[in-house]
């Protein structure tokens, strides 16, 4: 009510000036509070207005496949407020975005175009369990966004604690970190040395937990917790599950 609203870093990246508009159709300047392109969520702030009705979050992880949801967003960029709905077709959907980025996905059949991007995602109480998505790449083809019969949205379980901290302290705090590089085992490294599909650390910084856990360069990480990793962007995801301070175990070829 006090003028925080979300939306997708995509929409707002490299923007010089932001305006939001209201369904009365006032218009407000909006300014930057953070965002992230990781997470690909950003937390804008109006200021002069009163009266604004806060949406009511819901539990994403309560979610179920053929449940009823629908979202609300500017199609297309010009047919602004509208609603689709549909069921939820699949949750914890491992999507690759149009940057390459892995993320976790409620999949519903709500149409979700260019435009959408940003808004609501509703259950049939009206509370908001996902921010909706349009920057999905389809076969590596960036051009068009949507495919028919499938959206996605970001479970809003999986930011809430983002956006809380940006709006709070106005950067991240807990974020995970293992303080290592590394690049992933191409097929021809597998071949010639036999090494497994994997993450090779290039270097271990001094001090970090990695170093602290006993990980050397030249390993190569195969697994983190339960999650099987071959590429940076698998790595990333998986440890984003986690927060700092927790513990995980890696299985390592050495």
């Amino acid at each position: 009510e006090d003028g925080y609203i979300v939306t997708n870093y995509h929409v707002i990246d490299g923007a010089t000036a932001i305006r939001v508009t209201l369904n009365n159709g006032d218009k407000y300047d909006a300014k930057l509070v953070g965002g992230e392109e990781l997470n690909d969520v950003a937390v804008l702030k109006i200021d002069g207005v009163s009266g604004l009705k806060p949406v009511v979050l819901g539990d994403s992880t309560d979610l179920v496949v053929g449940e009823t949801v629908c979202t609300i967003g500017n199609a297309l960029g010009s047919l602004s407020f509208s609603l689709t709905s549909g069921a939820v077709s699949a949750t914890g959907r491992s999507v690759t975005m149009s940057d390459g980025t892995v993320m976790n996905m409620i999949q519903t059949e709500c149409t979700i175009n260019s435009g959408n991007s940003g808004g609501p995602l509703f259950d049939s109480y009206g509370r908001v369990v996902g921010i909706t998505s349009a920057k999905l790449s389809n076969n590596g083809d960036t051009s068009n966004a949507t495919i028919e019969g499938i959206g996605f949205a970001i479970p809003i379980n999986d930011v809430i604690d983002i956006i809380t901290d940006y709006m709070r302290v106005g950067y991240v705090t807990g974020r995970p970190s293992m303080g290592i590089e590394v690049r992933a085992v191409s097929d021809e490294w597998q071949q010639v040395f036999g090494w497994p599909a994997g993450l090779l650390v290039n270097s271990v910084e001094a001090g970090s937990c990695a170093e602290t856990a006993g990980l050397r360069q030249n390993d190569i990480i195969t697994k983190l917790g339960d999650t099987e990793v071959s590429t940076i962007q698998e790595l990333t995801a998986a440890k984003n599950r986690y927060k700092a301070g927790e513990t995980a175990q890696l299985s390592v070829f050495r």
